[in-house]
């Protein structure tokens, strides 16, 4: 046969497991109907935010894409593998990859269907802005989808029947709704739980999808999410893949568990990297809501209480140049790369920099004005200006909230200062920072 004939055959295998899904009822519920139910329930638990919704943007998409990839496709598949509709598939002059591909493809567009009439419906209903950069949230949602896909075609294998994919899928679903960051927010979980939902992709997805709706840097920053994503759901699609079933009456092999153990395997080894670099210090409840100052408050800020530059504290040097540049070149380097300095929250991020100032300002470093100096820089390099003030006025209006680092060994800086002094003086390099950026203070 000829491979346009396939070809044309491949197209209309797509066109049918659309009909199929819409026909299937769990199908229509798991892709659309919860999603809209979680969205309404969002609505009034989050009813204070503003504007409204614009913060849990993730979650909710997160939810769609995980209800209809995890719940939908597997349903979808085992229901027809459980009428008989795979087994003469595979009479077909077509390769399995090819067919499940394009069921695949077929989900895919009904994730995306789902998710925008999500963002849709959050528009309408409650006035949620559009995403920052559609082409970005395109990207993310894309690797979200890849990875659940992965998931779901995983579960599609080991399920015998439908009440069995019920089961398995509610083994993934409830962990990342309760622990993972995807229906409870971060910041409310306890420490060990934060902790935990650095193993589990809902984690990685809501952080990506957030930052369409919340930081105009878009996906700059994101990169190990992506990429947590892109290895669970490729080492999740191939277990999947090599275990999937033609026949009903077909039992998994006994290399199965060998199978699910690389797919788990690579949870942990997102786990694992997160913490090395990390990525999983405890948020506390100011997370992400510097969104939330107003330029009122901003205005509100005074600077008259600041100690000065070369006074006993929060020292500051003035902009580096020739020699002391120089001397100061492979601290600079190491900052840029430490990885608490680039977690995937922009105002986690200011503040765990400000706290390297700080730590160098209450240890008595020899070098703490300059080392102030480089921080600042470093900041302004990294952060776009109207977002980053509204992150320092919220660290000076919120002292107590947050997560701060107490501890830079990596960085050269061997002492370990109590964590209230460090938000204290961090609250104060903030107002010194934010006043050089407004032109408030001379430089």
């Amino acid at each position: 046969m000829s491979r346009a004939r396939v070809g044309r055959g491949l197209v209309r295998h797509f066109l049918l497991t659309l009909r199929l899904n819409f026909r299937s009822r769990q199908a229509i519920v798991y892709g659309y109907l919860v999603p809209v139910l979680f969205l309404l329930a969002f609505g009034g638990i989050f009813r204070g935010d503003t504007p409204l919704l614009q913060h849990e943007m993730g979650m909710l998409l997160t939810i769609s894409i995980l209800g209809g990839a995890c719940f939908g496709l597997p349903t979808a598949l085992v229901s027809e593998r459980e009428r008989g509709l795979w087994r003469r598939y595979r009479l077909l002059p077509a390769r399995l990859g090819s067919l499940l591909a394009g069921t695949l493809f077929a989900r895919l567009v009904l994730l995306a269907t789902a998710a925008l009439i999500q963002i849709a419906l959050a528009r309408i209903i409650y006035g949620t802005p559009f995403p920052l950069n559609p082409a970005q949230e395109l990207a993310a949602f894309l690797f979200v989808a890849f990875s659940f896909l992965g998931l779901g075609l995983l579960v599609a294998a080991l399920a015998d029947d439908v009440p069995a994919v019920q089961a398995l899928g509610q083994c993934l679903f409830l962990p990342m709704i309760m622990l993972g960051g995807v229906g409870v927010p971060l910041t409310v979980l306890p420490a060990w739980a934060q902790r935990i939902s650095g193993f589990m992709p809902g984690r990685y997805a809501v952080e990506a999808l957030q930052r369409g709706f919340s930081d105009p840097r878009g996906l700059q920053g994101a990169g190990f999410s992506l990429v947590a994503l892109a290895v669970i759901g490729a080492a999740a699609g191939a277990a999947g893949a090599r275990l999937f079933r033609w026949d009903a009456g077909r039992h998994t092999s006994r290399s199965a568990f060998a199978w699910v153990l690389a797919a788990l395997l690579a949870w942990a080894a997102v786990g694992v990297a997160a913490s090395m670099t990390g990525r999983l210090v405890a948020l506390g409840p100011g997370y992400d809501t510097y969104g939330s100052v107003t330029e009122a408050q901003v205005e509100q800020i005074t600077y008259d209480d600041l100690p000065g530059d070369n006074e006993f504290a929060t020292r500051l040097a003035p902009p580096l140049r020739g020699a002391e540049a120089e001397r100061m070149r492979g601290f600079a380097a190491a900052l840029r790369d430490w990885a608490p300095g680039r977690p995937e929250d922009p105002a986690q991020g200011v503040r765990n920099l400000l706290s390297v100032a700080s730590i160098a300002d209450v240890t008595a470093d020899y070098r703490e004005a300059e080392i102030a100096r480089v921080v600042f820089d470093l900041i302004r390099e990294r952060y776009p200006r109207d977002p980053l003030v509204r992150v320092l006025a919220w660290i000076i209006l919120n002292p107590g909230e947050g997560g701060v680092v107490a501890r830079a060994p990596e960085l050269g800086l061997q002492r370990y200062p109590p964590e209230s002094i460090i938000r204290e003086r961090n609250a104060l390099y903030a107002k010194k920072l934010m006043g050089r950026i407004l032109g408030r203070i001379p430089d």
